[in-house]
């Protein structure tokens, strides 16, 4: 499993707007500039984190974005899965039911869904706020 840097900038952003929030909305030039990622690339994240709730945003002359939540409120796997998709090491386990015809006899499927929980156990239990608490340290 690869996360791509799509997936990596949406928790960066995340972040950001975490550690940056007074209330007001923060236009993407500043969190472009504060985190080295282009206005481009950003303007592809936004809204998948806009459509997923994640985010609010705002028009106008104060336009930007605010966190929709707390950052206690906001799973790492929740943030991944809406810029990457499934987090499944391998495809047959994304679907639910697994639908494969060998998983009968398959003597690495339990291996692939050991591995899967464990991913999912980790980013599923790693908050916004973990995150910007370990960055305090």
């Amino acid at each position: 499993m690869k996360i791509s840097t799509k997936g990596r900038y949406a928790l960066r952003i995340m972040i950001d707007l975490a550690q940056h929030d007074e209330g007001e909305a923060i236009p993407l030039k500043e969190i472009s500039e504060r985190q080295g990622i282009t206005l481009k690339y950003m303007e592809q994240i936004m809204p998948l984190l806009t459509r997923a709730g994640y985010v609010r945003s705002f028009r106008g002359n104060n336009g930007g974005y605010l966190l929709s939540k707390a950052p206690a409120d906001y799973t790492v796997g929740d943030i991944l899965r809406t810029t990457e998709g499934s987090l499944a090491p391998i495809a047959c386990l994304e679907d639910i039911p697994n639908r494969c015809e060998r998983q009968e006899r398959c003597s690495t499927l339990k291996f692939w869904e050991g591995l899967w929980q464990t991913i999912n156990d980790y980013v599923d239990g790693t908050t916004l706020e973990e995150l910007i608490n370990q960055k305090k340290k």
